[in-house]
């Protein structure tokens, strides 16, 4: 990449961080600037899971006292998310890379559409808690999980907005223990996923570490930018770039194949 097209990669990256720290959806930035340096699709998604990854970290301290009595949930969802994100780093590694070009237009649009409807999409796992703590992750939601992390290991965009409704599925109700639990999990398939294609020669390492500082900075120093615009209007704004990534992808792979 070009001096450029590097510094591209630490703006997206920082905006990202920024609007990850408020809206949620900084894959949908990141992921499409790494393909306009002609890198290879699986790479370019490889690298963007491992670059934005790190940012869980931190946020998994900010939720350390929502998580004080959640222990006991920790452990399995950790569990889900290293056999889900595994098999889904490794049906990536496992994809030609034309078939995952043609899949591309496809996985932005879906992202897209789940976090435009994510609040409706939540509404529908809500249902009565039973008690204001969830005591045990039952079989059909360990289950979706494991779609959700087999989905994260391969792509990544939406699924914290799937966990989310997966927690409120259970009954979960207090907005800061699910989201603490929900970085527990995504955090963790980030991470497993990210070790698969390391150790699979799929991730520009230098790339990655460059958009992790970004990410993180943006993380910390745009967010009160990204707060003076308001979460609707970020949302708006990720939406929008979804929306045209999508027609320009489909454009580039399907219509107007090089």
């Amino acid at each position: 990449m070009t001096g450029l097209q590097l510094g591209l990669v630490f703006v997206a990256s920082f905006v990202a961080g920024g609007v990850n720290s408020v809206a949620g959806g900084g894959t949908l930035i990141t992921f499409p600037v790494l393909l306009t340096g002609g890198m290879d699709s699986i790479v370019a998604n490889a690298t963007n899971s491992a670059g934005l990854a790190p940012g869980a970290f931190a946020s998994f301290l900010g939720y350390r006292k929502e998580l004080g009595g959640l222990r006991h949930l920790m452990l399995p969802l950790a569990l889900i998310a290293l056999v889900g994100a595994t098999i889904g780093a490794l049906l990536l590694l496992a994809t030609p890379t034309r078939l995952f070009d043609r899949l591309i237009p496809f996985l932005i649009l879906a992202a897209t559409l789940l976090f435009a409807f994510q609040d409706r999409f939540k509404k529908l796992g809500k249902r009565p808690a039973d008690s204001g703590e969830l005591s045990q992750i039952t079989l059909p939601i360990a289950l979706f999980l494991l779609g959700v992390a087999v989905y994260g290991g391969y792509f990544g965009a939406g699924i914290g907005i799937l966990t989310l409704a997966a927690l409120g599925m259970l009954g979960m109700t207090e907005m800061h223990k699910m989201n603490g639990l929900k970085t527990v999990f995504t955090g963790g398939l980030n991470v497993v996923a990210s070790v698969v294609l390391m150790l699979s020669h799929k991730v520009d390492l230098k790339l990655a570490a460059l958009m992790t500082v970004g990410a993180m900075l943006g993380g910390w120093l745009a967010v009160g930018v990204a707060r003076r615009l308001g979460a609707g209007n970020v949302r708006k704004l990720v939406i929008g770039i979804g929306v045209v990534l999508s027609v320009q992808t489909l454009l580039r792979y399907w219509i107007l194949p090089s």
